[in-house]
């Protein structure tokens, strides 16, 4: 059995191989090389960085500095490193200064304190070689990179993809190094397999939103009728009764609603999210720990820094675009148990169908140097045209711009209706440019302000000029780069003859 968080004498072959290699990357490529980890939930991704950290600190005579996302990791990174006798502290919100500094190898931090930290005082944490980022595909911890700069980075993730498809992580690392695969895991009894289940659900309805993944809003909306409520019953207990079972949901509301069907079954069955207070959640996880049976339903905390083996079930009772999410979810249930060979996967948004098997082969490298290329094949059109795709705007658009112009403004329908006429399609593109270009003179006083709110739409550009490609079947990068490059100069232009004008006029 492998957990990550459980202290071992001896590292298992792969992590052995996985420890010598890194060192060695680092050892060839000197300082200012950064090397990004990849290995699937459940490999023991912190054993590993824990003793590449105590190596680390007996070889180059440095302190090592590890960046988490939350407390709980924090935590549980800390444990591991003193089971294997290195000396370590966590900079939690009530440390302020680090009197014990000469005493200390290493140090665990979340990003926010210790940026705030970092703020008051460069040298808050100084002396360090190497930091490892922990689930290195969040980006709130490029932040933190500046302040380290002559040190190595060892980023560590699942799914090495960007939360942030404008950030990519091959920014910040030089090099990706792949562990082993997830059907690798299973083969040699480290991970535990998926019998997956799937049923086809109606998602029509769904909204992307600007993060790229379907919107709480419109999932909730989706996910909380009467239909699919009984269709997440159905599959409960077509497969899983009396098997202990973790629920993945969209939002609270869905959760809620699904606490509330299940009790009346007198199912065993709980909520938990993220606006519970420590003491609560604990009570939570403590009563599904010790309870057979239980049935856990949930919003998006247990993705990361959960550890609980005796999951026998996985119900992913949303859907999303996330590769990330989609693998985090699922690795819940792979945890190896003696007598758990296996775990159950329930499917209630055509996931599969998206992404894949869960243990299918990836080519992480292709991720890692083409993101973009990588994601646009996974997400292909097919998956696209089952949903009625709106564009979520968000606040800040909503109070300035008239967004009801904007969604009045159905590229695809223009498009055909060009073509009936017997004219060019294209034409649909220049209607939408110069609607945008209207709307954004209409709220703009100065060419400053037009701008700053032409910056603000970039993501509603890219989602028109997407429906236009896909009319076209052209699709390619490049292409898509050079029309928008060649919408928001033509748009600029327009904007910057309009009011010049206007302030000559005035003057």
């Amino acid at each position: 059995m492998i957990s990550e968080f459980k202290a071992v004498k001896q590292l298992y072959p792969f992590q052995e191989k996985t420890v010598n290699d890194i060192l060695t990357e680092f050892e060839d490529n000197g300082e200012n090389f950064n090397l990004l980890f990849q290995l699937p939930t459940g490999g023991g991704k912190t054993v590993i960085f824990s003793e590449i950290a105590k190596r680390y600190i007996q070889k180059w005579q440095k302190k090592v500095l590890i960046l988490t996302h939350r407390i709980e990791l924090s935590q549980q990174t800390s444990r591991q490193l003193s089971a294997i006798d290195v000396k370590n502290k966590v900079i939690s919100s009530e440390v302020k200064k680090l009197e014990d500094d000469e005493d200390l190898d290493c140090y665990i931090a979340m990003v926010e304190t210790l940026n705030n930290r970092l703020q008051e005082n460069e040298k808050f944490i100084d002396g360090v070689g190497l930091v490892i980022v922990d689930e290195a595909h969040y980006n709130s911890f490029r932040k933190i990179f500046q302040y380290y700069k002559d040190a190595n980075i060892l980023g560590v993730t699942a799914t090495p993809l960007s939360s942030n498809k404008a950030l990519p992580l091959n920014d910040n690392y030089n090099k990706l190094v792949v562990g082993e695969c997830i059907s690798s895991l299973i083969e040699k009894g480290y991970l535990s397999d998926a019998e997956t289940y799937t049923y086809d659900v109606n998602l029509h309805g769904l909204k992307i939103g600007s993060n790229g993944d379907f919107t709480i809003s419109s999932s909730d909306l989706v996910y909380g009728n009467y239909f699919m409520q009984e269709k997440l019953l159905f599959a409960y207990e077509e497969v899983s009764v009396g098997k202990k079972t973790l629920i993945f949901n969209p939002g609270i509301e869905t959760s809620l609603k699904v606490e509330e069907l299940f009790k009346k079954r007198n199912y065993k069955i709980r909520h938990l999210d993220s606006t519970f207070s420590d003491r609560d959640r604990k009570d939570v996880l403590e009563w599904f720990r010790n309870t057979p049976d239980a049935i856990l339903t949930s919003v998006g905390i247990l993705t990361t820094g959960f550890d609980e083996p005796t999951v026998e079930t996985i119900i992913i009772n949303r859907a999303t675009r996330s590769l990330t999410l989609y693998h985090q979810m699922i690795g819940r249930g792979s945890r190896r148990l003696q007598n758990k060979e296996r775990f159950l996967l329930i499917d209630l948004g055509n996931n599969v169908r998206r992404f894949g098997f869960w243990q299918d082969y990836i080519n992480w490298q292709d991720a890692f140097r083409f993101p973009d290329r990588f994601l646009e094949a996974r997400l292909a059109d097919a998956d696209d045209i089952e949903f009625e795709i709106e564009f979520e705007y968000n606040r800040y658009l909503q109070d300035y711009l008239n967004t009801d112009k904007l969604k009045s403004f159905d590229l695809k329908e223009r498009y055909y209706h060009y073509l009936d006429l017997g004219d060019k399609g294209k034409k649909a593109v220049d209607d939408a440019m110069r609607l945008h270009t209207e709307v954004l003179l209409e709220a703009s006083k100065n060419l400053d302000e037009a701008f700053e709110y032409l910056k603000a739409l970039d993501e509603h550009v890219e989602h028109t000029l997407k429906q236009y490609t896909k009319c076209i079947a052209k699709s390619t990068p490049n292409y898509f780069k050079f029309l928008k490059e060649t919408y928001l100069r033509q748009i600029g232009q327009e904007l910057r003859k309009s009011l010049d004008w206007g302030d000559e006029e005035e003057e």
